[in-house]
């Protein structure tokens, strides 16, 4: 077990991709504290199926695009496992429209979360990590940011500047025993894509090679390599997850 005795932080990690990291961390012995903004329930839940296979995990609310609720939750943490070795920045939202209809709010809403987001996370986490010459950041950012999409520009906008994020970070810790690296999942079967029509859907299954969506599993696998041992010179890299989607 890779990981054992790490503690991870996955952030929106009740649902979906962040559920799927939760467990693929897991897996290997790491363990994980729960964030989540609303759905207490689902948070809960992954929890007690984590104690349920001998983990150490437990939930935290927060807020992640507010500082204030973000340092409360870290010190939480601190309180609870003493440090974090891993954050998988996964926690984010959509407001999708055309451009010339988007509003200011649309805008800014979605990249105080998708970038605000992580900067806080990461501005409170990475000086330990530093100290301790040991730790794994993974930043979810999406196919959208390398390809575009309609109705995304905000989206596109947020999830680029992960990308840049994470390669500029990525220089600068590099000598200090810190990775940093950016996972860009296609089309994924999640709470999200379930809101998208069937008909657009078998459009994304037609512009994809594979011909089907991607399962959140094969994005936490991912993860799971990039916070092992194994993966400790990689650093800067973007790993796509989209089914030839985009290459």
């Amino acid at each position: 077990m890779d990981l054992q005795g790490k503690i991870s932080l996955v952030t929106g990690g009740s649902r979906g991709i962040g559920r799927a990291c939760c467990f693929a961390l897991a897996g290997e012995g790491c363990g994980v504290a729960v964030n989540y903004q609303h759905n207490k329930d689902a948070a809960e839940d992954v929890v007690a199926e984590l104690k349920n296979n001998g983990v150490e995990a437990r939930a935290f609310q927060a807020d992640i695009s507010d500082e204030e609720q973000t340092n409360v939750m870290i010190e939480q943490i601190m309180n609870e496992f003493d440090r974090v070795d891993i954050v998988v920045n996964n926690a984010g939202i959509t407001r999708d429209r055309s451009f010339l209809k988007m509003t200011r709010d649309q805008w800014h809403s979605v990249l105080l979360v998708n970038l605000d987001g992580p900067f806080n996370v990461i501005s409170a986490l990475l000086p330990q990590m530093c100290e301790r010459k040991w730790g794994r950041i993974i930043n979810i950012s999406s196919i959208v940011a390398q390809m575009g999409n309609f109705g995304q520009a905000n989206y596109a906008v947020a999830k680029g500047g992960m990308i840049a994020f994470t390669k500029s970070l990525a220089r600068e810790v590099a000598k200090k025993g810190v990775t940093v690296n950016a996972v860009a999942p296609g089309f994924i079967e999640t709470d999200m894509t379930a809101a998208v029509p069937e008909e657009a859907l078998d459009m994304v299954r037609k512009m994809t090679p594979m011909g089907r969506l991607g399962r959140p599993e094969e994005v936490g696998r991912a993860v799971r390599f990039l916070a092992a041992q194994e993966a400790s010179f990689i650093t800067g890299q973007v790993i796509n997850i989209n089914g030839g989607m985009y290459m």
